[in-house]
């Protein structure tokens, strides 16, 4: 541990960009503007606010909100209580989003009033306290704390917090779904949120006069940690809404000028089908990335031919960015991901652990400042992906000989659709419990609009009729939509190793030979 971040505490950036430039835009939200002494004179209400409602250091805090100005304030207020944020993804099924809160023993809530129904059906099998749900919105549920309300009447002076918190103490707990089909919650400590922001001064040369659009969601490592935190600790300007449509990316972009943009690489499609690019005064942009899924080099190229650089991170929930690709190599080493961060050292390993040579796959190894702390009440997992202060990504790359990564396979079988990470062993969990089917292998297969979608091959259980709208009603309930498979093969059997190991390879190649289908 870096002994100099033992009393780093996120929550205590936007108080001190208060004093420095009061005035200065700290977020851009639907045409609205919140300087950074608005911003902390909110968080200083919310912290006083949830303080009063028991919420202190170590209490696990659920959030189920929108981009939204009032997601910021309680990252920040959480973070200043030592209280851990645990971001959800709304996207989830009713059943995904109770694990998660069991799971982690969050005991406070915070949710938009949109999802009420949703929370309102947990409530008697979660462990949030009855006074502990706090609504975003108005005419909010008899049950729950109106978030207008809470705040209006408290002070906007620094607040006092009992036990101060920073450096290992985890400030988020962000789950991750995963090969073992459940999901995991990385808890990331305000060390390594500061070193990730260090990081990211570095690769996207952030100083104050910046302005980040932010079309990710921020329940998301890539949103939350890759965009708004880095922003904020520069003092920079974020922009951020509930949701951007494509046009509005560039009309954003030329009506604030702004300096840096980024992206998952199925938004760039998008922005590229649906607009005329050049008709956008795109001039002030000056670092425009992407990372999160596999950027096809056709989008690359389609941009560069219209004078716009896109470059490459590559990280994890488990780490954030491990390596980025500087602009002005990114021609150059078009396709690569990059170098490793200023702050964190990676190995590419071979199976018996020795370094891989140039040109040799090998799994990356990640240590550092970097690295999360382990997994939420799971030291056995932690002990198997983190090992001799190496975390194991299970990702495949290889180095060229200037040093520079090039992916070859994602994190075991993991695909992603639309930005979205999908486990396949996740989706298969669910399918099974359908008394219809016998066996199940799902796999990631090309999509137009969204880059992947998945494809379940499926045994049936002798004498049972099943059919493909059946199985996707089935899992309405019980996956996020973007998990449901959208192609659905019935088959005799899996092909599988000696081991008796599923070869989703051979999946693929049926898919591709039009045999599956």
């Amino acid at each position: 541990m870096n002994h100099g971040a033992e009393n780093i505490n996120i929550g205590d950036w936007i108080r001190k960009w208060a004093l420095i430039q009061p005035d200065k835009t700290a977020v851009i939200f639907d045409a609205s503007e919140i300087s950074y002494r608005q911003l902390n004179e909110n968080v200083n209400r919310l912290t006083n606010g949830l303080q009063k409602l028991g919420i202190k250091k170590g209490d696990r805090v659920g959030v189920v909100l929108y981009n939204s100005p009032i997601f910021i304030e309680i990252y920040f207020t959480l973070a200043k209580i030592g209280a851990i944020l645990v971001p959800i993804n709304w996207r989830l099924s009713r059943r995904e989003v109770e694990y998660i809160l069991n799971d982690s023993g969050t005991t406070g809530l915070i949710f938009e009033k949109e999802f009420t129904e949703t929370i309102a059906s947990l409530r008697l099998k979660i462990p949030v306290g009855e006074k502990s749900y706090v609504c975003v919105g108005e005419d909010v549920p008899s049950w729950a704390t109106e978030y207008d309300k809470l705040i209006e009447n408290e002070s906007t002076a620094e607040p006092m917090v009992q036990v101060p918190a920073g450096g290992e103490d985890p400030h988020i707990i962000m789950y991750t779904s995963g090969t073992t089909g459940v999901p995991k919650g990385a808890i990331l400590s305000h060390r390594k949120t500061f070193f990730n922001v260090l990081n990211a001064n570095v690769y996207y040369d952030l100083s104050r006069k910046d302005i980040f659009l932010m079309p990710r969601v921020i329940f998301h490592s890539g949103g939350l940690l890759v965009s708004l935190s880095p922003t904020m600790y520069r003092g920079a300007t974020v922009i951020l809404k509930k949701r951007f449509r494509p046009v509005e990316i560039l009309e954003t972009i030329e009506k604030y000028r702004v300096t840096i943009f980024e992206a998952p690489a199925t938004l760039y499609k998008f922005m590229m089908e649906q607009c005329e690019i050049a008709k956008y005064d795109l001039s002030s942009l000056r670092i425009c990335y992407t990372g999160g899924e596999r950027v096809p080099l056709s989008i690359l190229d389609e941009y560069a031919n219209k004078g716009i650089t896109i470059t490459q991170l590559y990280g994890q929930t488990e780490t954030s960015t491990i390596t980025w690709l500087p602009a002005e190599f990114a021609k150059r080493k078009r396709g690569s991901v990059g170098v490793p961060v200023f702050h964190g050292d990676i190995r590419i390993a071979k199976k018996d652990g020795s370094d891989a040579g140039i040109g040799e796959i090998g799994e990356i190894l990640v240590s550092g400042e970097i690295s999360m702390t382990g997994y939420w009440g799971h030291p056995e997992l932690t002990d198997g992906i983190i090992k001799d202060g190496w975390l194991y990504t299970g990702d495949l790359a290889t180095v060229d000989e200037d040093g520079y990564l090039h992916m070859v396979d994602r994190k075991k079988d993991m695909f992603i659709s639309g930005g979205e990470n999908v486990y396949p062993a996740e989706v298969e969990k669910v399918l099974l419990e359908n008394p219809k089917i016998s066996d199940v292998a799902c796999i990631g297969v090309p999509d137009e609009k969204w880059g992947e979608t998945g494809m379940a091959f499926i045994i049936p259980r002798e004498d049972k009729n099943l059919f493909a709208d059946e199985i996707q009603e089935f899992c309405s309930d019980k996956l996020a939509k973007y998990k449901i498979p959208k192609y659905i093969s019935l088959v005799d059997e899996l092909p599988r190793n000696a081991a008796g190991k599923i070869m989703r390879y051979k999946l693929r190649e049926l898919f591709l030979e039009g045999e599956s289908c």
